[in-house]
């Protein structure tokens, strides 16, 4: 990191900021072709969840590169600068990392990560509709690196 001022190492602090954040973000690429896309998730410390629908193109993508980046962020807001155009900022504090994305298809793994993907967004357990779950695709990313970054004005 070029600002190593502004970057954050302890875990601690990266967690809390992916705890949270709203929404993840994930990059993807296919036969040199990029694809970014916002979605819900669900952390546990260790693996990021996310869930789609049994197809699209964010699955095609995936399927053909598992190799993924993902960027969350908080406390996001713009810094203006009455006097000089060159002096507007942004406050902010995000995390970007990579890893290894791959389908979770045991049923007992499924509903773990949807779980966690709930509990991200309600704070409580919720029971699953069996149906659902079926119809629902979860996916996990493994972390490879974690970087985190705070500019707070």
């Amino acid at each position: 990191m070029r600002r190593k001022e502004k970057q954050i190492i302890d875990r601690k602090e990266i967690d809390a900021i992916i705890d949270a954040s709203e929404v993840c973000r994930l990059a993807m690429s296919r036969d040199h072709q990029p694809y970014l896309v916002p979605l819900s998730f669900g952390y546990d410390g260790s693996t990021i969840y996310l869930h789609t629908a049994v197809s699209g193109k964010k699955i095609d993508f995936m399927e053909a590169n598992p190799n993924v980046c993902f960027e969350f962020e908080h406390k996001v807001a713009l810094v203006a600068n009455a006097q000089t155009a060159c002096k507007w900022s942004f406050s902010f504090e995000s995390v970007i990392g990579e890893g290894t994305v791959s389908e979770v298809v045991d049923t007992h793994q499924k509903n773990a990560g949807l779980a966690q993907i709930m509990r991200h967004y309600s704070g409580h357990h919720w029971e699953l509709n069996p149906k659902a779950v079926a119809r629902t695709r979860v996916w996990k990313i493994d972390i490879r690196s974690l970087t985190g970054k705070r500019s707070l004005q």
